[in-house]
């Protein structure tokens, strides 16, 4: 799902700063980043290319996404769950995506565990949104690690999950809307508090 600002304000939009660079990089902040992600797919999506933008930019990695979207079958779970070593060699000679082994094959291993995730639970964003904060933050800083990271991290990897630490945990957390770091002068920063505070509020997603 996409967000738009209104469209019949003529004032000059504010955003977060990191996204200013470009036009792709402000088109991603202003309508997807931090906005409330409950589909199982976007959700897979959004947690594996936070992982293949561990040690690099997201600007990289933003440019690429077209090329993962078409290696990694649409981030179809299911259907990476079913990948083999010769799609792993495939992965590695396509210079459309990152080439890096480790997170190739933690991708395809990610899948296989999104499936017993969803097997157990019934979809992957009612195990991942009881780890979201129940409350709005109160400042602007915005931290590497929370608690609630390190918590999903360690779960995860308890599952047997990789390339899944607690600063990748939070940057997944803050793509897919689980905390809210718009800052608060931003024009969508309301906007996504109010599709996260939506998300919250699905009765059967007790609090981790």
């Amino acid at each position: 799902m996409t967000y738009t600002a209104d469209p019949a304000s003529s004032a000059p939009l504010q955003r977060c700063a990191w996204c200013e660079s470009d036009a792709a990089m402000r088109d991603y902040h202003d309508h997807e980043w931090g906005f409330a992600t409950l589909d199982d797919t976007a959700l897979f999506e959004k947690l594996c290319l936070e992982s293949f933008q561990s040690g690099l930019s997201w600007r990289t990695i933003l440019n690429k996404r077209a090329g993962f979207r078409a290696a990694f079958a649409d981030f179809d779970f299911a259907k990476i769950a079913q990948f083999t070593a010769a799609d792993t060699e495939r992965l590695l000679a396509d210079a459309a995506i990152v080439r890096h082994r480790g997170k190739i094959e933690a991708t395809l291993n990610n899948a296989r565990r999104a499936q017993d995730i969803v097997a157990e639970y019934g979809s992957l964003a009612a195990f991942f949104w009881p780890f979201a904060p129940r409350t709005a933050k109160q400042d602007s800083t915005i931290p590497s690690v929370t608690a609630e990271s390190t918590a999903l991290s360690k779960a995860l990897k308890q599952r047997g999950w990789a390339f899944f630490g607690p600063t990748t945990a939070y940057a997944f957390m803050q793509a897919s809307g689980m905390v809210n770091d718009h800052a608060p002068h931003c024009h969508v920063h309301a906007q996504a508090e109010a599709t996260r505070v939506q998300a919250l509020a699905q009765q059967s997603w007790a609090a981790r």
